[in-house]
């Protein structure tokens, strides 16, 4: 099972990313616990300089806007 996290103060593109993982990672067929971080606190410790930012298994794989859908299913399927 993926362990991701969404890092954002849950702004409508946050909100997008994180439906985007959901369904990327269903389209997949993927397991996956997606969370949403909105403490600013922890979103500056996980190294986010720009919402939303993207980890997977505890690994910060994107910060700052949309994500790419290839990208995003590479991620998901490393």
């Amino acid at each position: 099972m993926k362990h991701i996290k969404i890092y954002g103060p849950g702004c409508k593109r946050c909100e997008a990313t994180a439906q985007m993982v959901r369904d990327t990672a269903a389209k997949l067929d993927l397991e996956a616990n997606v969370e949403k971080v909105t403490d600013p606190k922890e979103i500056a410790m996980a190294g986010v300089m720009s919402t939303p930012g993207i980890s997977i298994d505890g690994k910060l794989v994107h910060a700052g806007g949309l994500p790419d859908e290839t990208k995003l299913e590479t991620w998901l399927k490393a």
